[in-house]
């Protein structure tokens, strides 16, 4: 007979803090997991109990250089002992020009020279980034996916297509909006076989054969906004046709093409945008996470031509902040040091290892296994009819954290492993050791081993 493992409860310096939180802060942001950071330092944190936990979430993919790398710490003393602040809306400063230059030099766009609006966060690019494509073309319209998340201000939600509860209660939404399937054989919308599927991407198709002739005319359509690798949307990896069709009902339309990367991009998926794995070029580019090492800034980087609205379109109080393009600048450094071939190899590791687990695991064995770099999804199912184990997947959650590892969920039965960018291969080993007793218990406790 199996024993039980015992409920997860954190210490008791943790729950004196998670109670403080609940009776303070928004309601909106509960549940989360019961886990009070202390500190931590590359791939490692350590909780205000004192425990120890492999980092396989970084933030949600934001500490792309791992907790407090010294280098990037360093920059931001050094901004710090300069100025805070000087609001980059009406004032110049060096540091957010080097910032603008570098990642003009990084843009996907070519040989075709690119412009820079800095901001806060993922949701204030992509707000920037539909705003520039709507003022652009002079159109009002914009298609969105089915799993899409762009973020929660208005703009950013209405482009939303992942859960319900996103949206549930805070209707109307911005107008102009029409999702449409995004490409995924493994569980296919249009109810397709997924050899099938691959074999005949449907989802580009819909887009002409279907929206273009009953919805909403081609002309009349500003952007189409993608993410290359869908994330809250369960780590989604497309086939490249599905991307490059895209490219061509844009180009065909004069429609922009928004490549979202916010969690994607800036080296994360092994080249510094996701989109360059489709051998596609977009029009214009959200990105923040982990643009910043956990720093607060988000980017809008498109074409030249494209971004040549006039002084007082848009603009930000914060965005730009001094402090955080240091730590950018700091961040690119690193990426492009090594960070980025690292996870290739620490992603590809991963991958081979939840192949070999689908032997064991009745849960992984009719799963899917997808990513890019360390950007890796593992989709848990109950059987060969890829019934969705939700609750199973929450199960892993719970047991890794009382195994001492740190894993966000993704979709709706999805893991996602996304550890910082230069974690070693002994943490990686060391976190996939305890994803797979957490993974085993959490079996157990389903009646599946």
């Amino acid at each position: 007979m199996t024993v039980q493992p015992a409920a997860y409860r954190p210490g008791p310096h943790s729950q004196n803090l998670i109670s403080r939180d609940d009776d303070i802060m928004s309601g909106s942001m509960v549940p989360r997991y019961p886990f009070v950071m202390a500190r931590g330092e590359g791939s490692r944190v350590w909780d205000v109990d004192g425990k120890e936990y492999v980092d396989f979430a970084a933030g949600i993919a934001v500490t792309s250089t791992g907790h407090s790398h010294p280098k990037v710490v360093q920059a931001i003393v050094d901004q710090a002992q300069k100025f805070l602040h000087i609001a980059g809306t009406d004032y110049y400063y060096e540091v957010q020009v080097r910032l603008a230059e570098r990642l003009t030099q990084i843009a996907p766009f070519g040989d075709d020279p690119a412009r820079v609006f800095l901001c806060n966060s993922g949701a204030e690019a992509v707000e920037g980034a539909v705003k520039l494509a709507k003022w652009h073309t002079k159109r009002q319209n914009v298609i969105a996916f089915f799993g899409a998340f762009h973020g929660r201000t208005m703009g950013a939600l209405s482009l939303n297509g992942s859960k319900t509860i996103q949206k549930q209660g805070f209707a109307p939404f911005v107008p102009g909006v029409y999702h449409v399937p995004y490409n995924n054989p493994y569980r296919c919308m249009h109810g397709r076989e997924e050899a099938t599927c691959q074999a005949a991407c449907m989802c580009a198709d819909y887009i002409e054969d279907v929206l273009f002739k009953r919805l909403v005319p081609p002309d009349s359509v500003a952007a189409i906004i993608l993410e290359p690798i869908q994330g809250e949307g369960g780590y989604l990896v497309p086939d490249a046709r599905f991307v490059q069709q895209l490219r061509e009902i844009c180009t065909e339309y004069g429609i922009m093409l928004i490549s979202d990367e916010v969690q994607a991009g800036v080296g994360r998926t092994g080249k510094w945008w996701a989109i360059e794995h489709f051998g596609v070029e977009p029009d214009i580019i959200a990105s923040a996470k982990g643009i910043a090492s956990g720093m607060p800034l988000g980017a809008v980087i498109a074409r030249k031509d494209i971004m040549s609205w006039p002084p007082g379109a848009h603009g930000t109080t914060f965005g730009g902040n001094p402090v955080s393009c240091a730590a950018a600048l700091a961040t690119l450094d690193l990426i492009e040091g090594g960070f980025m071939e690292n996870a290739v190899e620490q992603g590809q590791f991963i991958m081979d290892a939840l192949e070999e687990m689908q032997a064991h695991h009745p849960s992984l064995k009719y799963g899917r296994i997808a990513g890019k770099g360390l950007m890796v999804g593992a989709e848990l199912v109950l059987d060969a009819e890829k019934t969705e184990a939700k609750a199973l997947r929450d199960a892993v959650e719970e047991r890794a954290l009382a195994n001492g590892l740190l894993i966000l969920g993704c979709g709706f039965n999805t893991l996602r492993f996304c550890p910082p960018l230069n974690i070693d291969r002994a943490t990686v080993e060391e976190g996939l050791v305890k994803f797979e007793k957490s993974l085993t218990e959490a079996e157990h406790m389903h009646g599946l081993l």
